[in-house]
């Protein structure tokens, strides 16, 4: 069999030309997402940034732990704690103490990342020489280098300053220094800060009791904003690769064996000499498998050296692309290759499993067919499967409707539910396309000529051609249309539930300081105008006894927030909202009006509260909410105004302007605030669907190429009798790529159906979420993808068509 297998791979090569390619690049693709995975786990150490030259930093309590049956459950707080007044006065008897703050700083044409400092602090990264001078007023900045120059005036949320000074960027930070006091006017609470002391002396001085934390060497690195950022952006890195490789693996797997399968039923006359010549279904079958085998072994072989070849560059274009530090390079491993070559061996013979058993089946008799129909492409196994796969998928929709519809709102779930779905229209189009290409030709083959009818039956009776051809356009237009199209719609609920419940006129948004008492008091006694404030912070709370929970809270006066504000809620009533209560949402497992649960605040404080009313989950964005006496320290960074009907709305934003414009801030009308909240794009969910749908495209172009290419010398017979009966060349390569439009169209029909089921999924669970938002199509990104589908099938259909016409001079005889 594996001489037969040989000889038929050498005289065939250009039908497995299609399987090799696809399987060398799945296994390049697997071998890249291990190499990265590989490369990752081994991640250096980040070392010290903002304090690299700083002797001791002491931190406030920035954890809080709680112990369980199952041992202590850590998590980080919203709210550090300060280090406390004696505890600094201990330190400051043994050395110079520099008290550090940190915060957002917005300034017109400046970098988004933009942080604030004392300018003491700069001296512990070290920053180095500085061009100019210090500040030394409050309106006097230093910044680092290549976004602003000496001399400059910057507009920014709490007023305009001028920059006397540039240091040197050290690429971790764009940062502003300011004056001492004024940094404690906009950040009033200092969390860490830096001792210039004898480490053992300085742990002495802190003592246990403080909760406070002395940090030297490489732990100096818990001090810089999100030390752990190195892990969380790996982590995004080896989950947009896993994704990628998983839709490497079910496309390679959908190519073969679409390949074989059209291969198999080409070759029926060929299995059917071999029966007449006295091979047995089994030989059959082990020569087909043994075709697999060769081809899974070479493209296995082929992929693993690619995959070592473009690993570095993909590496390179994840870190210029922010998706991982800028140290990460691929190490030298070996198990990624092992594990790319036999995963793809394993897909070879998984993809030509089906094709090999249809293969046995071929009787003798199959030597003697010259019908061009294709008849039983349907068999009754998968049938079978494709309706179980079906049933599967609406199965696991209404038990997930059913029981946590919010579970489907989740990238892991939207990504992979789709390939079930795909999966199962994929086994059943041999049923479906004969039914849609006569709808979509209904109306050309009753136009005058025959290219209309010759369309219509060409394409319906080629039913194992026209499904093999459809297929891959299926698989990229139902990802293109799931992928984008989950998180537009996911997208579209959040900005729904955002303007459902936002009712007020204005929002203003203070600076990164916030406003001081006498501040909001002004914008309180504005006339005609509601005015509610609020805050950002976070509770957590153990549930089931083991784990510890964080959720985003709001902090709001209860009546302030019910005249600016219409919060969703299937129990209870915000104005029951006070110090002792809490509004929590469904998610939580105590949330039954008047119950009591156990919470930490964002400080770490402990706290039993009642529950005052309760939420529906929604989108994931409706969290909790509790009075200001129980989130003391929170700043406000929302203030909604509401002006009472029938007073000048002109009038009251020009009082709201003169009240804030002293003090920095932005003020918005309703519309701009809701355009200005908008979910942003996720730069790594979108460069991760930028990659799977590129391997899907490249995929269809290889299986539609593949597919029509060992379609063509099938057709030699019919193009002839095409010029026998006088069309001319240009008509019957008119006719050859009409018939390529239809079936992409077919396929990109099946493939907006899945995505259209796929996103109707969601839409059921946003709306048993109570999120009453419309599906969204990414009709663009479909549109660009059906036409790139469509020029491919064109070229792949038309240069073997005109290459048949111009080598063989039967056809082109009249």
């Amino acid at each position: 069999m594996l001489t037969v297998a040989l000889h038929t791979l050498r005289t065939r090569w250009i039908t497995f030309t299609g399987s090799f390619v696809a399987l060398s690049l799945g296994v390049a693709l697997i071998a890249v997402m291990g190499l990265a995975l590989a490369s990752s786990l081994q991640a250096p150490e980040r070392r010290p940034e903002r304090f690299a030259a700083a002797p001791v930093v002491v931190q406030g309590r920035d954890t809080l732990r709680v112990p369980t049956p199952n041992g202590d459950r850590t998590q980080p707080l919203a709210q550090p704690n300060a280090v406390p007044a004696r505890t600094i006065a201990a330190l400051k008897r043994l050395g110079p103490v520099t008290e550090d703050r940190s915060f957002a700083v917005r300034a017109e044409n400046g970098p988004a990342d933009l942080v604030g400092h004392p300018w003491p602090t700069a001296a512990f990264a070290p920053y180095g020489p500085v061009n100019g001078r210090e500040p030394r007023a409050d309106g006097e900045v230093v910044v680092t280098s290549g976004w602003a120059v000496k001399g400059d005036r910057l507009r920014t949320g709490s007023g305009t300053v001028t920059v006397v000074g540039v240091v040197r960027g050290l690429g971790f930070e764009n940062a502003v220094f300011l004056t001492p006091a004024r940094a404690a006017q906009l950040a009033p609470v200092s969390t860490q800060l830096v001792v210039e002391a004898d480490a053992a002396a300085v742990r002495e001085a802190v003592g246990t009791d403080s909760g406070a934390e002395v940090l030297t060497g490489a732990d100096r690195r818990f001090a810089d904003a999100d030390p752990d950022r190195d892990r969380e952006a790996l982590t995004a890195m080896n989950a947009m690769f896993g994704t990628a490789g998983g839709v490497s693996g079910f496309v390679s797997v959908f190519v073969v064996a679409s390949t074989f399968a059209f291969a198999v039923a080409q070759r029926r006359r060929e299995f059917g000499l071999l029966r007449t010549a006295g091979a047995t279904p089994g030989q059959i079958r082990r020569t087909v498998l043994a075709e697999a085998l060769l081809i899974g072994v070479l493209a296995s072989a082929a992929g693993c050296a690619l995959g070592a070849f473009t690993a570095p560059y993909l590496a390179a274009w994840v870190v210029d692309g922010g998706l991982a530090p800028a140290w990460f390079t691929i190490g030298d491993h070996v198990w990624p290759y092992l594990l790319a070559f036999w995963t793809g061996l394993f897909v070879a013979l998984t993809g030509a499993a089906a094709a090999a058993w249809r293969a046995g089946r071929t009787g003798p008799a199959q030597a003697l067919r010259e019908a061009s129909v294709d008849q039983g492409t349907m068999p009754w196994t998968r049938r079978l499967l494709g309706t179980a796969l079906l049933a599967t998928a609406a199965v696991m929709l209404l038990l997930a409707l059913a029981t946590d519809p919010s579970d489907l709102l989740h990238r892991k779930t939207y990504v992979s539910r789709p390939m079930l779905l795909i999966t199962a229209f994929a086994l059943l189009a041999p049923l479906l396309v004969r039914p849609l290409t006569r709808l979509l030709t209904w109306l050309p083959s009753r136009l005058p000529g025959a290219c209309g009818l010759l369309i219509r039956e060409n394409t319906s009776t080629a039913v194992r051609r026209t499904a093999a051809t459809a297929a891959p356009v299926l698989v990229t237009v139902a990802l293109t249309g799931s992928l984008p199209g989950a998180t537009a719609t996911l997208n579209e609920a959040r900005t729904t539930e955002t303007r459902h419940r936002t009712i007020a006129d204005f929002v203003v948004t203070p600076p990164p300081g916030g406003y001081d008492r006498p501040t909001l008091e002004r914008l309180q006694k504005i006339p005609n105008a509601k005015v509610s404030s609020t805050s950002p912070s976070e509770v957590h709370v153990l549930e089931e006894g083991v784990a510890l929970i964080r959720s985003p809270a709001r902090v709001a006066d209860p009546k302030a927030l019910t005249a600016t504000t219409r919060l969703p809620l299937t129990a209870g009533r915000v104005l029951d909202l006070d110090d002792d209560s809490i509004i929590v949402n469904e998610e939580w497992e105590r949330h039954t009006v008047g119950q009591r649960v156990t919470v930490w605040l964002a400080d770490g404080t402990r706290k039993s509260l009642r529950i005052a009313a309760v939420m529906p989950v929604g989108t994931g964005d409706n969290g909790v909410y509790v009075t200001p006496a129980n989130a003391p320290h929170a700043r406000v960074d929302r203030i909604d105004v509401k002006v009472t009907p029938g007073t000048d709305t002109a009038a009251a934003a020009r009082a709201l302007r003169a009240a804030i414009e002293p003090h920095g801030g932005l003020l918005h009308t309703r519309t701009a605030w809701l355009r200005a909240t908008q979910p942003p794009a996720d730069g790594t969910t979108r460069l991760g669907f930028l990659l799977v749908l590129g391997i899907a495209l490249l995929y269809t172009g290889i299986s539609l190429a593949n597919t029509l290419v060992m379609a063509t010398p099938d057709r030699v017979r019919d193009l002839r009798a095409l010029r026998l009966a006088g069309a001319t060349t240009a008509q019957v390569l008119r006719l050859i790529a009409a018939e390529a439009l239809t079936v992409v169209a077919v396929g990109a029909l099946l493939g907006l159906l899945v995505a259209a089921l796929n996103l109707l999924g969601m839409w059921g669970a946003l709306s048993l979420l109570s999120v009453h938002a419309p599906i969204v199509l990414p009709w663009k990104a479909l549109g660009s993808a059906t036409a790139a589908c469509a020029a491919l099938a064109v070229v792949a259909a038309v240069i073997p068509a005109a290459s048949a016409l111009r080598g063989r001079a039967g056809i082109r005889t009249a």
